[in-house]
């Protein structure tokens, strides 16, 4: 893990961080630590753009869409339910 120095933080911005975190029952370091991980986590637009630019990826290496797997997977469940009943 890295240390992180941030300067000039405003005073009423680190009253505020400080509340924050005596409110969560944490101190400090961990609330802001945790809101700097849940900032810099993608959002679901990056997210999503992440995984298409995956299955464009995939698309040009096999040339064709991958076949729905939905169908074989639902008759390999039917079929061990009806031999397992």
């Amino acid at each position: 893990m890295s240390d992180f120095l941030v300067r000039k933080i405003p005073d009423a911005t680190k009253a505020a961080l400080k509340r924050k975190a005596k409110a969560a029952g944490k101190s400090m370091n961990d609330f802001v630590r945790e809101t700097l991980v849940a900032a810099a986590k993608p959002s679901k637009e990056e997210a999503w753009a992440e995984i298409d630019r995956i299955r464009a990826k995939i698309r040009a290496r096999v040339a064709h869409d991958l076949p729905d797997s939905t169908p074989g997977i639902r008759e390999d469940r039917d079929t061990r339910r009806a031999t397992s009943s």
